[in-house]
């Protein structure tokens, strides 16, 4: 393999792939963000027409929450760099 220089290490790959179990600490979190998704969601359900962008607007906002979420649960301030 190359020596060029990488942005992650494999100490925080390993970490990105590892289970990281909810912590009571944290479960407040999980649920204002998953809420606040919900909320948006039913916002874009009841405005928005039927059809394809609204889909994808609701697949984004799943998608957004579930990063985040993941941010919370690996906490990637002291993750391995």
């Amino acid at each position: 393999m190359s020596q060029q220089k990488r942005w992650m290490s494999d100490e925080r790959i390993k970490h990105n792939f590892s289970y990281h179990a909810p912590s009571p600490d944290k479960s407040d979190t999980h649920e204002i963000l998953r809420e606040n998704g919900y909320k948006l969601s039913l916002l874009i359900q009841e405005y928005c027409p039927e059809g394809r962008e609204k889909s994808l607007a609701i697949t984004k906002i799943e998608e957004a929450i579930m990063w985040a979420n993941a941010a919370v649960a690996r906490d990637t301030e002291n993750a391995p760099k």
